[in-house]
C-alpha cells in the first residue's frame, strides 16, 4: 500500500503543468453591465477552456485605456473607434481586432420644454458633453450642423465640459445632456423624470454614428503569431461570454455584481442595462463591418477646419484575429 501510494504521489509530481496563458484586458469605464460578456466569459470558464488566465482592470474617469495600453498594462483594451483612432494619428498605433458593439447607444437626451426639438434647434442652447475622448463623435456633429462649440449664440452652443453623471440636465444646468442608452438615460427616469418629458437625438439616428466598444492592441504585437493565437483565442471566449449574457440576462447582471468591488451598482439596473446592450451587440460575430469603419472614419473627417483626424488611417484595423477566432468555431 505504501509503495503504490508513493508511485501515486510520484505520479502527480511528475505530471506536466500546462501554464495558462495570461491576458489583461483594460476596460474603458466600471465595472457594468456594458462589460457583461467578459465576466460572463470569466466566470462561466470559457476562458479558461481555451487555456487562458484573464485578468479584466475596470476603468473610472481617470483611466485612459490607450494610456494603460501604450505603457504595457495591458494586451488588449474596448475603447470607442474615435478615442482610438486619435490616439493612432497621435503616435499610439492601435488596431482594432474585433468589434462586438454594431450599433452605438450614445445620444443627446433633452428637457422636452427647452424648445429643442430637432438638431436645428440646439443653437443659443447649453449641451453637455463627455471628454476624455468621448466628445469626438459630439463635435464631428456639430461641425456638420454648422454650429460653433465656444458659446451660445445664434450659431452656436455652449459646450458644458459634463461629469459622468445626470446632475447638469436634473439641475437645469443644461439643456441637453450626453447619455447612453443603457446607463445615464435610465438614470435620468430614475430620478423622476418621465419619458415625456425628454427627447432623445440618437447618433444613429443622426447618421453620426461612430463604433463603440471594440476591442484595440498595439500593432507591434501582432506581428508575433503566439499573440494573434492567444487573441483569437481570447475573442472567442468572450464572444461566447456575450451571447451567453444575451440568453440569460438576469444571470449575467448579477455576475457582473459580483465583480463590482465598489458595491455602487444595483442589480435592477444591471440588469436593465443588459438589456439595452444586447441591442447594441445584436447577432455579432465580434468581426468588424467594413462599411462601419468607413462610416465611422468619414463621421470623424467631416468636421471642416476642425476634424477629429487630419487623414484616412491605414492599418487601424486587421481580421486576423476574428479570422482564426471563427475560422475554429
Amino acid at each position: 500500500m505504501k509503495k503504490l501510494l508513493l508511485a501515486t504521489a510520484l505520479g502527480a509530481l511528475g505530471a506536466p503543468v500546462v501554464a495558462q496563458d495570461a491576458v489583461t484586458l483594460q476596460l474603458k469605464w466600471v465595472t457594468q453591465a456594458q462589460f457583461a460578456g467578459y465576466y460572463v466569459a470569466l466566470d462561466q470558464g470559457f476562458y479558461g477552456e481555451e487555456n487562458l488566465d484573464v485578468t479584466i482592470l475596470p476603468g473610472g474617469p481617470d483611466i485612459a485605456p490607450t494610456q494603460v495600453i501604450a505603457g504595457g498594462g495591458a494586451d488588449v483594451v474596448v475603447d470607442w473607434m474615435p478615442s482610438a483612432l486619435a490616439a493612432r494619428e497621435a503616435g499610439v498605433p492601435l488596431v482594432n481586432i474585433a468589434q462586438p458593439f454594431q450599433a452605438s447607444g450614445m445620444q443627446l437626451t433633452c428637457w422636452a420644454d427647452s424648445g429643442i426639438a430637432a438638431p436645428a434647434d440646439f443653437a443659443n442652447h447649453t449641451l453637455g458633453v463627455w471628454f476624455s475622448g468621448n466628445e469626438y463623435p459630439f463635435l464631428s456633429w456639430m461641425s456638420q450642423l454648422g454650429l460653433q462649440t465656444d458659446g451660445k449664440d445664434a450659431d452656436g452652443v455652449e459646450v458644458l465640459k459634463q461629469g459622468f453623471n445626470v446632475d447638469p440636465l436634473i439641475q437645469r444646468q443644461a439643456d441637453c445632456i450626453s447619455t447612453m442608452t443603457y446607463n445615464e438615460y435610465w438614470q435620468v427616469i430614475d430620478a423622476g423624470v418621465t419619458p415625456e418629458e425628454l427627447v432623445n437625438f440618437k447618433y444613429e439616428d443622426q447618421g453620426v454614428a461612430t463604433l463603440e466598444d471594440g476591442l484595440y492592441v498595439l500593432e507591434e504585437s501582432l506581428a508575433d503569431p503566439a499573440f494573434v493565437d492567444r487573441m483569437a483565442r481570447f475573442v472567442r471566449a468572450s464572444m461566447r461570454g456575450w451571447q451567453w449574457a444575451e440568453e440569460n440576462p438576469e444571470e449575467a447582471a448579477q455576475i457582473v455584481l459580483d465583480n463590482d468591488e465598489t458595491g455602487a451598482q444595483t442589480i435592477e439596473h444591471q440588469t436593465r442595462m443588459m438589456g439595452e446592450v444586447a441591442k447594441l451587440i445584436g447577432d455579432s460575430t465580434g468581426a468588424l463591418d467594413p462599411a462601419a469603419y468607413e462610416r465611422t472614419v468619414a463621421t470623424l473627417m467631416a468636421g471642416g477646419s476642425a476634424p477629429v483626424i487630419n487623414a484616412v488611417p491605414e492599418g487601424a484595423w486587421t481580421t486576423a484575429v476574428t479570422d482564426v477566432a471563427l475560422a475554429a468555431q
